[in-house]
């Protein structure tokens, strides 16, 4: 449970829809990653950039989309998103933000309303917490959610695909799964390409330029028993790591794990 402001809880087995987990969110009653809450909603990574930056940040999204897959893109200025749900208010609605100036993080806010500009432009990307879901429906567990923790990501030194200031490696999310259930998952997640799709890797993260799977660049380790092999998901951390590298002189994003939730159902997403 998360506590807010005002001593109050919130409890994720409460935060079953879409509107709950924002009220929720919006009251300070949740501020921790959203891996869990509103289960079958699909969630969304954030980066909120001025006008000047984000006709190139779309054209990296767009020359990128495994890491990069957009589920929203708003008019300059605009903090509602109707299409992912009827009171999305971006400004509110992210448990908590990351700032960055010039690349460098300055502060982690639970809201942005004050920093909000004119000509921001906000993009919501898909997030793999969409396609656990889908797992968890087939049958296959996961130990990061089952122990309450954020999903273990890496930097790797797969690069991404540049578009004008924005460049960096692909972020990747790993999760340990037997052999069986491995190739179940790539079954499962190639029917979702709208939220990262199926893996990039699995096995040795030597291969990927991980150095220690016991020290995540991002979120929370996870163990590794006997028997499993390391799968690794394109992660939408990826845009994080691609605004260090550009340093734009202003960038707004969510906190690793602490996601947009929406309105929308993970089945809306699928392929058949």
């Amino acid at each position: 449970m998360e506590n807010n402001r005002d001593g109050a809880f919130a409890s994720a087995a409460e935060l079953t829809t879409g509107i709950a987990a924002r009220k929720a969110i919006r009251a300070g009653q949740w501020t921790s990653h959203t891996s869990g809450l509103a289960p079958g909603h699909v969630q969304g990574n954030v980066v909120i950039l001025r006008a000047a930056d984000a006709d190139d940040f779309l054209r990296f999204c767009l020359r990128n989309p495994k890491p990069c897959p957009l589920l929203a893109v708003s008019e300059p200025g605009e903090p509602l998103l109707p299409t992912l749900g009827a009171d999305v208010d971006i400004r509110f609605d992210v448990p908590r933000y990351r700032v960055w100036r010039k690349g460098e993080l300055v502060a982690e806010p639970t809201a942005i309303a004050e920093l909000w500009q004119a000509d921001f432009v906000t993009f919501v990307i898909g997030c793999s917490f969409s396609f656990e879901q889908a797992l968890l429906d087939a049958g296959i567990p996961l130990r990061h959610v089952a122990n309450g923790r954020n999903v273990a990501m890496y930097r790797t030194n797969i690069p991404t695909t540049p578009a004008g200031k924005f460049h960096g490696p692909l972020v990747v999310s790993m999760r340990p799964m037997t052999a069986a259930n491995a190739i179940r998952a790539i079954q499962v997640t190639s029917r979702l390409p709208n939220v990262h799709g199926a893996p990039v890797h699995f096995g040795d993260p030597a291969e990927i330029g991980i150095a220690d799977l016991a020290k995540p660049d991002f979120g929370d380790p996870v163990e590794i028993l006997p028997g499993e092999v390391p799968v690794y998901w394109a992660c939408g951390v990826t845009p994080q790591a691609a605004v260090m590298e550009a340093r734009p002189e202003l960038c707004i994003t969510h906190a690793p794990g602490a996601m947009l939730v929406t309105d929308l159902l993970n089945h809306q997403l699928a392929f058949s």
